[in-house]
């Protein structure tokens, strides 16, 4: 009898000891592994990070400075090449106009072309010409192009019956770029042609950058500042460009191959720190300049820094206690949670079998210990005894409370370094030409808005030259304006004003034009100082036009995408009272409101007395880098007086002490999210069942024979629950016999 019996308990033991498909053990094993990866992750990403290369942020910054040079380069001559294109198509009519007058109204509007000339491309005739002589052999043998149908060909970015443009190098050595557009009226083709100088865009070089722009053979086209092995940084560039060119281009990213390179030198010297861009475009983008093959190259000299921020025996450390936390942790767990489960299973399992003989042991645990007395009182029950409450055992601390207390010594390791520990602080070491090309990149910035309100207010311009040769009568007016404004998505609104202010015709939105008052004399103007949208008009006057005004309203959406620039941080266009216009689009703003931080209002008074603008690294518990560009005080914008500023967290930037800080902290995050996910999937499915499963234990033994027993999980838990329910059955019938010979007596 001894051996059977025997035998039945090392079998049960067995049955106990295999793997379950849910319970305890995953969760127990998951935290541990779990654990394990965090701290050597932490000892691998906290390794020390050494200056013996230039330093990441400076290189990324050379790459961000030319994508702006690029796109700089390309949005101008795309202007310049869409510019002549859309004015010779307001010259088209059953009649044609004298070349003369194309050209005399043509110079009126603008001034950016070194030479323009109307030809005939038949007979390679001469009919005007102004500035400059124009190279007409390189037109005429492309003249074919521009006898197509009425359809014309935009694919590759030329209007119909265009040329699109085209680099021309002089005999002089100087490149031009050409801009051939076709004059529709009469029964003879002509062919409006315009030459502008290639420049080297809108950056500030100083004395220590030099930038290029090169064609898609490396040919320098352009330079400006210091001759820097201008030939061989050209090649090297153009070769990178090259193999990156096949790659697309990520989502909000540069439309073209960008990329930084870093010249030779020994440690502690001076070395050359090389951004380029190509002035491309991306898929299905229309540029008629993206097809040039021109690219943009940026250098400047560094200076290398040997130093180098420890915290490899910091990660080795924190890798190390987290370990041992991980060890003590998994030893509490599998003693007071996953063993009195098993040993739960094994007292259940044998009750419900009938083995009566000896008494259930006692546990420890609160939990463990109410159901393993209301176990015993059952098995007291089924060899004749009566029902008892068996009251909530105090055996010791709760489950509960123990995985709350697992949870606390994980999340003291986790927070500080989530929140406290190898903090860079604000006495980092941030490279001064960090802060000289966030000045640059601002000053970029806000070359690219002055230009572009000059150019809006140029193509507004060009429009009041056709409105004046026409008769004034609203349906003719109103056809010029819708095209203007379904051509230049810049303009919300496009309209005519007489004298008085009164709005004869218009195009889009309604007018913000303030009624009864008289236009503004040619210029851009800023309409309001408050409301929840800023207000900004180019007004040209109609040449002869008895006080008639044709006014483009600059849509706010185009005023936001020109300062918003990648790696820049936030970006603000302000008035001259430094209320916002318009924000970059990541951290949005609300129109007319103050800049954020008293530095940075300091910063723009500084900078109106600079022209070139300024920028400060600004110390305080978070620092910041920050550059304010005034607009320079020409063109139609002169009486705007408006600047761009912008504000980078030292953090967001790649140097050592930050990537350092970023590391601990996501050290100190996986730490946290190991402990929350395995320890609250244990809760779940472990803690919470046992606690329920201490009630029912007690109420079964307290006499409660009615409620039916069932597990809600396949695991430890759950059995338990069913062998409660085998004993409830088995218990039903002893006490219904039981009942009715009291009832005789």
């Amino acid at each position: 009898m001894s051996a059977s019996r025997g035998s039945r308990r090392r079998k049960a033991r067995r049955r106990a000891d295999m793997p379950l498909l849910g319970g305890a053990r995953p969760p127990i094993a998951a935290l541990l592994a779990l654990l394990l990866a965090v701290a050597g992750a932490t000892a691998l990403v906290l390794g020390d990070r050494d200056r013996a290369s230039l330093d990441a942020a400076v290189l990324t910054s050379q790459q961000h400075v030319a994508e702006d040079g690029a796109l700089s380069l390309r949005a101008s001559l795309d202007e310049s090449a869409t510019d002549l294109q859309r004015a010779a198509a307001l010259f088209t009519g059953p009649e044609p106009v004298p070349a003369d007058t194309v050209l005399d109204k043509l110079g009126k509007v603008y001034n950016k072309w070194r030479g323009t000339a109307v030809i005939d491309p038949v007979g390679g005739t001469l009919l005007a010409a102004r500035g400059e002589n124009i190279p007409l052999a390189t037109v005429l043998k492309g003249a074919p192009e521009a006898k197509g149908d009425d359809k014309g060909d935009d694919k590759d970015g030329k209007a119909a019956f265009g040329l699109g443009p085209r680099l021309v190098k002089l005999r002089s050595g100087e490149t031009r770029m050409l801009v051939v557009a076709a004059l529709r009226g009469g029964d003879r083709p002509r062919l409006l042609v315009a030459s502008g100088t290639l420049n080297v865009p809108g950056i500030s070089s100083g004395e220590d950058r030099t930038l290029l722009v090169v064609d898609s053979a490396g040919t320098v086209l352009a330079s400006d500042g210091p001759s820097v092995a201008r030939k061989s940084w050209a090649e090297k560039a153009r070769r990178t460009a090259a193999a990156d060119s096949a790659k697309t281009p990520e989502p909000g990213g540069h439309p073209g191959a960008s990329g930084h390179l870093m010249g030779g030198g020994k440690r502690g010297e001076e070395r050359t720190a090389v951004g380029y861009a190509a002035a491309g475009r991306a898929p299905g983008e229309t540029s008629a300049a993206g097809a040039l093959g021109l690219s943009v190259i940026t250098s400047v000299e560094v200076t290398e820094d040997v130093s180098a921020v420890r915290t490899q025996a910091f990660g080795l450390a924190a890798a190390g206690i987290l370990l041992a936390l991980a060890l003590v942790v998994g030893w509490v767990l599998l003693r007071t949670v996953q063993r009195p489960l098993l040993q739960l299973y094994l007292e259940s399992r044998r009750l419900s079998r009938g083995e009566l003989d000896r008494p259930v042991r006692q546990f420890r645990g609160r939990e463990p210990a109410r159901i393993g007395a209301a176990l015993e009182s059952l098995r007291k029950q089924r060899l004749g005894g009566r029902p008892t409450r068996t009251g909530r055992a105090r055996g010791g601390f709760g489950t509960r409370g123990t995985v709350i207390v697992c949870a606390a010594v994980l999340l003291a390791w986790s927070a500080p370094l989530l929140f406290l520990l190898n903090r860079a602080g604000s006495t980092v070491t941030v490279p001064q030409q960090l802060v000289e090309d966030q000045r640059r990149r601002t000053d970029t910035a806000a070359d690219r808005v002055r230009k572009a309100l000059n150019e809006g207010w140029a193509d507004v311009a060009s429009v009041a030259q056709i409105v004046g040769a026409g008769d004034g009568k609203d349906g003719a007016d109103k056809a010029v304006l819708e095209t203007t404004l379904r051509e230049h998505s810049r303009y919300r609104s496009v309209y005519v004003l007489d004298g008085d202010g009164t709005v004869l015709s218009r195009a889009g939105d309604s007018p913000r034009h303030p009624g009864g008052k008289k236009p503004h004399p040619d210029s851009v103007v800023q309409l309001n100082t408050s409301g929840k949208e800023p207000a900004v008009a180019a007004y040209a006057a109609v040449p002869g036009g008895k006080g008639r005004t044709v006014v483009g309203e600059y849509d706010t959406q185009f005023l936001i995408s020109l300062v918003t620039r990648p790696g820049l941080g936030q970006v603000w266009l302000v008035d001259k009272k430094h209320r916002i216009i318009a924000a970059d689009r990541a951290h949005g703003y609300r129109a007319f409101a103050k800049l954020p931080g008293r530095h940075l209002n300091d910063l723009a008074v500084s900078a109106r007395r600079d022209a070139d603008g300024t920028a400060i690294l600004h110390r305080s518990r978070n620092s910041s880098i920050a550059a304010a560009a005034p607009f320079s005080d020409n063109g139609a914008v002169k009486g705007l007086d408006w600047q761009v500023i912008s504000a980078q967290p030292a953090a967001w930037l790649e140097l050592p002490e930050y990537t350092a800080e970023r590391h601990t902290m996501l050290a100190g995050l996986l730490g946290v999210t190991a402990a929350v996910a395995c320890l609250g999937w244990l809760h779940i499915i472990v803690i919470r069942p046992l606690r329920n499963l201490a009630d029912q234990a007690e109420a079964l033994a307290g006499g409660d024979r009615k409620t039916v027993l069932f597990p809600q999980h396949h695991d430890e838990v759950g059995a338990v629950v069913r062998n409660l329910e085998l004993i409830r059955q088995q218990l039903r019938p002893a006490t219904g016999a039981s009942a009715k010979p009291a009832g005789r007596n």
